[in-house]
């Protein structure tokens, strides 16, 4: 295995990194089994972005934003410009199938002069914002636990630590699984897939029929999709635009199966196929998921100001009618985002190795190794569960910081993604030798929309959540991402200008 030589020619970066490509090899030497298929590949895709079961997880936060319609039309708005994301990278993953995603695409659709340190930030930046996507599932989960129990325990009152503790068992499961069960991977993504489908299901039927048999009634059609209401102190405008952040944080997580690149056949074509099925059901489940729920709400201001550590849960009891139905629906919310978090483990994992094996990480001899025993980036996952048990401490001090973490993870990946798209669409795609799946002349267009609404977007997300503002209800999103973008920049100065050479690739 050589390193990637960043070359003055086009043309010759172009034949040094493709040419001995051919269609379903890999860019990179695979060094891990190549233990998915298609099928499990699209199963890792649906389970990880589980994006009806994360849309109910973080209802509360977007009822502001136009109230039910709004969230409603947000998601269907988000999803249709994640669709210019997701054609983007996947022309990108075919042409380059790779477990760096992101990082390998930036370094190379950059070029020479600014590759490595493109690449560099990609990398970075999309290994966190993954991480942090352990982290929001990790203690919205903790928290949907939490209440179950609260509600069959009237005495009981719910703390911040006892999320915590949930937070730490699920964290560390999820860590353990993926360690040292590499060859159990696929099938637990087919047990996830199942979970999200059959959840699914069964939550929708559940609150389109239960209302009309507990004598609670459905909400009005203009209730569902007609009653705008905005409470943000914004104007509508901006309101609706900012209320996309709940759609883009719930159908965001397009880049998962690209970080499975080495582990499946046929990565060229297989990869684009499984980011497609991904991104399509994922709008399909999580858009009939919210217009079904909101029809079972009554009592909605009664969710809002409830101040519940889990207002989904309260939904469902309006919904059902009763605890054991709440408990139940919340059981199949729980059991995908818990797959879908091993899937996140798998994909944060995956990335940080990748970058230890090109020196771009501390300690790049131990987090870019593959235990020769279990056949996993051990100390990489390692790792990644060390810094989140951390960040999930953050919860217990303050929940205002920890929800920043939480929600950089879609400025963190949009960032990610911009780096590679971008550099790809001003160089005139000259640096990519075409894939299976290729864009071709509309591509230039799809690009442009794609870096057009990560600008808008990133901007936008970075404002105070409402008007006016507190620094308890400030969004510290920004800070966040500012800040870390700072260390990556301070580690690059210190480590990776002199050390870091870019990403391995198969000269030969």
């Amino acid at each position: 295995m050589a390193q990637f030589e960043i070359k003055e020619d086009a043309g010759d970066i172009e034949s040094s990194i493709q040419g001995s490509m051919k269609d379903g090899e890999t860019a990179v030497t695979p060094v891990l089994a190549k233990s998915f298929n298609l099928f499990s590949a699209c199963a890792t895709g649906i389970t990880t972005g589980n994006a009806w079961a994360v849309l109910g997880g973080g209802i509360i936060a977007s009822l502001y934003n136009g109230g039910p319609p709004g969230i409603i039309y947000e998601f269907a708005t988000a999803s249709f410009f994640y669709c210019f994301i997701a054609a983007s990278i996947a022309e990108l993953a075919s042409a380059i199938p790779a477990s760096g995603g992101v990082y390998h695409w930036a370094t190379i659709t950059a070029g020479p002069r600014y590759g490595r340190l493109c690449g560099w930030f990609a990398g970075w930046l999309n290994g966190l914002a993954w991480a942090f996507a352990v982290a929001g599932n990790c203690s919205m989960t903790g928290s949907m636990i939490v209440y179950s129990y609260a509600l069959y325990h009237p005495d009981f009152t719910p703390q911040r630590w006892h999320v915590f503790v949930c937070y730490l068992i699920i964290s560390w499961l999820c860590c353990f699984t993926v360690m040292f069960c590499q060859r159990a991977l696929p099938l637990i993504s087919r047990i996830g897939s199942f979970f999200i489908v059959v959840g699914f299901v069964i939550t929708v039927l559940v609150c389109a029929i239960m209302p009309s048999k507990n004598g609670a009634g459905y909400a009005s059609n203009d209730f569902v999709w007609k009653d705008w209401s905005n409470v943000t102190g914004y104007p509508d405008g901006f309101t609706f635009i900012a209320g996309m952040l709940n759609g883009a944080f719930a159908i965001g997580a397009i880049d998962c199966v690209t970080h499975i690149a080495e582990e499946i056949p046929d990565a060229r074509r297989n990869i684009p196929r499984a980011l497609a099925c991904q991104v399509t059901i994922g709008f399909a489940t999580g858009f009939c998921y919210l217009v079904s729920m909101f029809y079972a709400v009554t009592d909605l201001p009664l969710i809002v100001n409830a101040g519940s550590i889990s207002p989904l849960g309260d939904i469902y009891l309006q919904a059902t009618g009763s605890r054991a139905g709440a408990v139940g629906l919340l059981t199949l919310t729980i059991a995908p985002i818990f797959c879908a978090t091993i899937g996140c483990y798998i994909t944060t994992g995956r990335t940080f190795y990748v970058l230890g094996r090109d020196g771009a990480t501390p300690f790049s001899k131990y987090i870019g190794a593959i235990s020769p025993t279990w056949h996993s980036p051990l100390y990489a996952t390692l790792a990644c569960g060390v810094f989140l048990t951390c960040v999930g401490a953050i919860y217990v001090g303050s929940y205002t910081a920890f929800e920043a973490f939480i929600g950089s993870f879609v400025l963190l990946t949009t960032a990610s993604y911009f780096l590679a798209i971008f550099p790809h669409l001003i160089t005139g795609r000259k640096y990519i030798r075409p894939g299976p799946f290729w864009m071709g002349k509309i591509g230039p267009v799809v690009n442009t929309v794609a870096c057009m609404y990560i600008a808008v977007s990133f901007v936008i997300y970075c404002f105070p959540y409402t008007l006016p503002t507190s620094p308890e209800e400030m969004n510290y999103t920004s800070v966040i991402t500012c800040g870390l973008a700072v260390l990556v920049a301070l580690w690059w100065v210190l480590h990776g200008r002199g050390n870091f050479a870019g990403p391995q690739v198969d000269l030969h």
